[in-house]
């Protein structure tokens, strides 16, 4: 794996890092890239019996790096020249080649016949929290925060976010989320579904391990079984064409101006206005 994406045993417990900490723990193509082939490799492994999925540096994951796509997709430093423009089309071809291998974690990480964990610790935003609603189980940091955000650039939300979220926590308060963009502390999150425990930050790494050592002890093949039994129950097996639609919506509202505008002003350290397309 590259710098970016670490993966580590403790026994039978996997743990996959991703550690971007400088850029928020978002992820570029490369860092999709790599997520993606460590996810396929633990969840594939016979060795490994529970997977944990954090991130470095007291901070989850903010999903699709915005200064990447802004660049075009090339890693320059074009969305610092107060002059940059979209990339001819807009950036929905940039985000797609992002989204494409997320979705591919996300989907194996429901097939897995073995459970996943989230440890969260610090922001989970965006793409960060679709990966970690998408886990078995989250624990996390009372420091912890919860937000949807993809309103403020102007885009649908992605990631499988508007998948798991009426799931989880129900139609009216999944609404509420999208619409009013709450930033949900730990004890939030936990009071309407989102996460399985919160406890103290400096016992977050110690108290995962503990919970995946205590899963990877139990009877993998009917953990995993049960593990799809109750995903079909709550529509899983439809979640990989509810991710089709989503990336088609996203790249083709991230081609438009508001997402152009909401990606400046993310830039630009300013609120952004959205005009009528």
């Amino acid at each position: 794996m590259a710098d970016h994406i670490r993966i580590e045993r403790h026994g039978a417990v996997g743990v996959l890092s991703i550690a971007r900490r400088e850029r928020f723990n978002s992820l570029d193509v490369a860092t999709a890239q790599d997520l993606r082939r460590a996810g396929l490799q633990l969840a594939r492994d016979r060795d490994v019996r529970a997977v944990i999925l954090r991130g470095d540096g007291g901070v989850f994951c903010s999903g699709a790096d915005l200064k990447y796509i802004a660049a075009g997709g090339d890693g320059g430093v074009d969305y610092l020249s107060p002059g940059a423009r979209p990339p001819r089309g807009g950036y929905g071809a940039v985000f797609k080649q992002i989204l494409e291998y997320i979705y591919s974690t996300i989907s194996e990480i429901r097939r897995a016949a073995k459970p996943w964990l989230a440890a969260v610790d610090g922001p989970a935003a965006a793409g960060g929290l679709g990966l970690a609603m998408a886990c078995d189980l989250v624990i996390a940091s009372e420091r912890s925060t919860f937000e949807w955000a993809y309103g403020k650039t102007g885009l649908t939300g992605a990631e499988s976010t508007t998948f798991f979220l009426p799931r989880l926590v129900g139609f009216r308060k999944a609404m509420e989320l999208v619409l009013l963009n709450p930033r949900l502390t730990a004890r939030e999150a936990l009071a309407i579904g989102l996460l399985t425990e919160v406890t103290a930050d400096i016992d977050l790494e110690a108290r995962a391990l503990a919970v995946a050592a205590h899963l990877a002890e139990a009877p993998t093949a009917a953990i995993g079984v049960a593990k799809q039994l109750i995903g079909r129950a709550a529509g899983m097996d439809r979640l990989d064409g509810h991710l089709d639609g989503e990336l088609v919506e996203l790249a083709r509202i991230a081609d438009g101006p508001n997402f152009a505008e909401g990606l400046a002003a993310f830039l630009g350290r300013r609120a952004p206005d959205f005009g009528v397309e």
